[in-house]
């Protein structure tokens, strides 16, 4: 028999019935007489071993405990987790597996005697097998000295939770008993967010799509950010699972979630570390933050979010052979109703247009010629269709390409081709002009840089986690002449070669860049070299600006303009001026005092002539 104990220390594990009589058969003589099949072999020979991989405190920089992994025989196709419980599904001995799994786990993690926590994988189906509630469980670990208030049950679902209920009453039962609970792949299982919800577990893992790439992907951020905010207000602790760089694990650690687990921190090993690593300590304890993944383009976010299902209202339709007595009673009685859809049996086959149906029954004697007769004959043309999970850019490219009429009309919404309601052309332009304005706040139009939103919330990371830094405000000279001489796609192009001379400036791991509109721009940085690096983009911007001016206006310094009065003044060439202002730990409370900060800054950069930087020397109060 194998064992993973000396002979003092051997127990005995719950066992199912079959795993029983496998590991009987194994000694018997009749052994060779039966065909066992390599899952079998396993489970009579009891022929796992397990892993541990260590899961970090992001805040302490210690391990707070380890997961409990198993593989099968080495050089075996079983030896993969996968194969092994998708054979033991196949086989019908999914319990069997489990159960010494779970046995392999707990022996080697007692025989190691490693420190702090123990989570333990169990399957829903497990947790309400008799054999795992009777008691069992709880006296093996008695017998192997691990008190129960080590061990976290945690909870993956490889399959739907057919019976909640029941899984629910498990878990409160191991609860009592002194177990902890930790619910696995947090977004990708069928029941998580509910036992979420109903068990407030100690522990909720987020599955590693959303972690791996954290660092480059704005969505994944909001995504942790949102889990972040619920757990903090529920008391569960987050794991960010799949942490396999040193940027996702700064990006993990400043969001403030508690725990990290990934391949970066420790692969799982037979003995895993007790320690963590050097350069994962160095992480935890740098004091600069990372620098969050800008805000997506708004075409590529905001509008592909949006779909034609936000513009629906819902107005109650009509039948073809509805009378058009009635048509005139309803347009009557509501004076907001701008059309009315006619539907039958739930497929829409007309619009009917408020103000041409008015105008043409506002002639004499049109009721009492036409009004009984069915609204089916007021249908000229066909309506336009717009099925509900279109997205709203789209559907403004769609409209565009029309006909006139379906703006003024209006457009139906289905759902599979039935009628769900209607929306108008003024609804549409409504809402792109609001999410026009919101993209701006998050990414500026022109240069795609994150706009004030994002700014001041980087700001507010920094205070809060009291990094010193320094703070640029970034303003182009003279730039309204430079406009009203050179025309605005000009001066477009001038905005946004200053915004990509001030990104090369920046060190991406440690310095944030904003454009807050116009021509102004925000340097956040972190960066030791932060002056040289802004005396770079001064000589940078003064040698590709000089690209921009016609040859006269170079040799002459700049150029004449006639004023608003008449009068003709000359302005010099636009300059590039940095008004930079060094934040200590506690010195400002909040983003406002900071930008007004760097505003004064700005006005004194901007006294000097030509590409200039001014640092403000003075240890400026706490505002």
């Amino acid at each position: 028999m194998f064992s993973v104990l000396p002979p003092a220390q051997q127990h005995s594990f719950p066992r199912a019935p079959r795993a029983q009589f496998l590991a009987d058969l194994v000694l018997s003589k009749e052994y060779e007489e039966h065909a066992m099949t390599p899952l079998q072999e396993i489970l009579a020979r009891k022929n796992l071993s397990a892993l541990f991989q260590p899961i970090i405190d992001l805040q302490r920089g210690e391990f707070l405990g380890y997961e409990g992994l198993i593989r099968g025989p080495a050089n075996s196709p079983l030896h993969s987790p996968v194969n092994l419980f998708s054979t033991a599904e196949r086989e019908g001995l999914a319990l069997e597996v489990e159960m010494l799994a779970r046995q392999t786990v707990l022996e080697s993690f007692a025989r190691q005697d490693l420190p702090g926590q123990l989570f333990l994988n169990v399957s829903p189906q497990t947790l309400t097998q008799p054999s795992f509630r009777n008691g069992q469980t709880l006296a093996f670990l008695e017998q192997l000295d691990i008190d129960p208030s080590r061990v976290v049950i945690e909870i993956t679902e490889n399959q739907p939770t057919f019976d909640f209920e029941a899984m629910r009453s498990a878990l409160l039962h191991y609860r009592g008993m002194g177990f902890k609970i930790a619910i696995d792949d947090l977004g990708e299982g069928f029941s998580s967010l509910r036992l979420w919800s109903e068990l407030r577990p100690e522990y909720i893992k987020i599955d590693m799509h959303f972690v791996q790439g954290v660092d480059t992907d704005p969505i994944k951020l909001q995504f942790l950010k949102s889990i972040q905010s619920i757990a903090e207000s529920c008391g569960t602790k987050v794991i960010a699972e799949g942490v396999e760089t040193e940027a996702e694990l700064k990006v993990v650690k400043d969001l403030g979630i508690a725990l990290g687990q990934g391949y970066f921190i420790a692969r799982p090993a037979p003995t895993p570390p007790l320690h963590a690593s050097a350069e994962t300590s160095r992480i935890i304890n740098a004091s600069s933050i990372s620098i969050f993944p800008g805000a997506p383009c708004p075409s590529n976010a905001l509008y592909s979010q949006a779909t034609a299902h936000k513009l629906l209202s819902y107005i109650e339709p009509v039948q073809p052979d509805m009378l058009i007595d009635h048509i005139i009673d309803r347009f009557n009685i509501d004076p907001t109703l701008r059309a009315i859809p006619v539907v039958s049996s739930g497929k829409p086959v007309g619009l009917i247009n408020r103000y041409s149906f008015i105008d043409r029954f506002a002639k004499p004697y049109q009721r009492e010629l036409h009004g009984k007769k069915p609204c089916r004959e007021l249908i000229q043309n066909t309506p336009l269709l717009v099925e509900k999970n279109m997205p709203i850019q789209e559907l403004s490219h769609f409209l565009a390409e029309s006909e006139d009429r379906h703006f003024a009309d209006g457009f139906i919404i289905t759902e599979q081709e039935r009628y769900i309601g209607f929306a108008s052309g003024q609804a549409l332009l409504r809402e792109l002009t609001q999410m026009q304005l919101e993209a701006a706040r998050y990414a500026n139009p022109l240069t795609l840089l994150p706009g004030n939103v994002p700014i001041n919330e980087h700001i507010g990371r920094l205070l809060n986690a009291d990094t010193p830094f320094v703070a640029c405000y970034c303003d182009l000279d003279h730039f309204k002449p430079f406009n009203d001489t050179y025309s605005y796609r000009k001066g477009d192009e001038m905005i946004q070669l200053t915004g990509r001379v001030l990104s090369w400036a920046c060190d991406p791991k440690l310095d944030f860049i904003g454009h807050i509109g116009g021509d102004d721009f925000i340097l956040l940085m972190q960066s030791r070299d932060w002056q040289t690096r802004c005396e770079q983009a001064l000589r940078s911007f003064e040698q590709a600006a000089s690209l921009m001016f016609r040859e006269d206006h170079l040799a002459a310094g700049g150029y004449t303009s006639e004023g608003r009065d008449g009068t003709v003044k000359f302005h010099p060439l636009s300059s590039l001026s940095i008004g930079a202002i060094k934040i200590e730990a506690g010195q400002f409370p909040s983003h406002h005092e900071v930008s007004a900060a760097m505003t004064d800054a700005k006005k004194m950069a901007k006294k000097m002539q030509g590409n200039s930087l001014f640092v403000e020397q003075r240890t400026l109060p706490p505002q």
